[in-house]
């Protein structure tokens, strides 16, 4: 079994998209300890935390059309109206949007929060500011995807923050996905918006922490009965 074997079967699940990261990590511990030996646990260590990093947990996700989940792990930085990025084509008029603040120790692989279609995908390249300012949203690289949903149209925004520097999109035009579903990642701390049409509430407050695919950042409309989970 290899290394990445073990961490992933005996340790926590790793996304794939981790593994040349934990293989590099691994290779300068063991270049770092045969040049000063301590330097090799230090090394072990970051490898370890950059497997963390990477980590990819199966989630239960709710399943009903007027639930919008979270896309990612991290904290609820903001809940406001705002008008989403010209590039997303959602018009000018403000929509609920929703922020996850994603930190360097929080899960980064993203997960759709409703079932639909995917219309479109826009990448923009930006800034690199602290993903917590607002202005972000406008100013820093992002990547957002338009899902048509039986809501209306919403707005998923990957934005990359101070260390993030590369966005990870899996999904394409014209794809149905389902909410919960893995979309993306962004390495290494960054935030996700979420922007959605009129009729959604929050069911989230400021600072809340959100876990992807299974928290419920909105509603439409009102619950009718138990809402079924579906692991993802």
């Amino acid at each position: 079994m290899s290394l990445f074997d073990t961490i992933r079967n005996t340790i926590v699940p790793v996304h794939k998209e981790g593994y040349p990261f934990v293989a590099a990590f691994f290779v300068a511990s063991l270049v770092l300890g045969w040049l000063f030996k301590p330097l090799f646990w230090i090394g072990l260590i970051l490898t370890l935390w950059c497997a963390y990093f990477f980590r990819d947990p199966e989630r239960m996700t709710p399943q009903d059309d007027d639930l919008v989940i979270s896309p990612a792990d991290g904290r609820v930085s903001s809940i406001q109206k705002m008008v989403p990025p010209a590039e997303l084509g959602l018009g000018s008029d403000e929509m609920l949007r929703i922020s996850v603040f994603m930190n360097v120790f929080n899960c980064h692989v993203n997960r759709m929060p409703m079932r639909g279609r995917i219309t479109h995908i826009t990448y923009t390249e930006g800034s690199f500011l602290n993903a917590e300012l607002d202005k972000a949203s406008q100013e820093n690289e992002r990547n957002g995807v338009v899902v048509e949903t039986s809501h209306g149209d919403i707005g998923v925004v990957q934005i990359a923050g101070l260390v993030a520097r590369r966005i990870v999109c899996w999904v394409h035009p014209d794809e149905p996905i389902e909410a919960g579903e893995r979309f993306g990642l962004i390495r290494f701390g960054s935030r996700l918006d979420v922007f959605l049409p009129a009729g959604a509430q929050p069911r989230v407050s400021l600072g809340q922490t959100a876990i992807a695919g299974e928290t419920v950042l909105a509603e439409f409309g009102a619950l009718k009965g138990p809402v079924i989970a579906k692991r993802s």
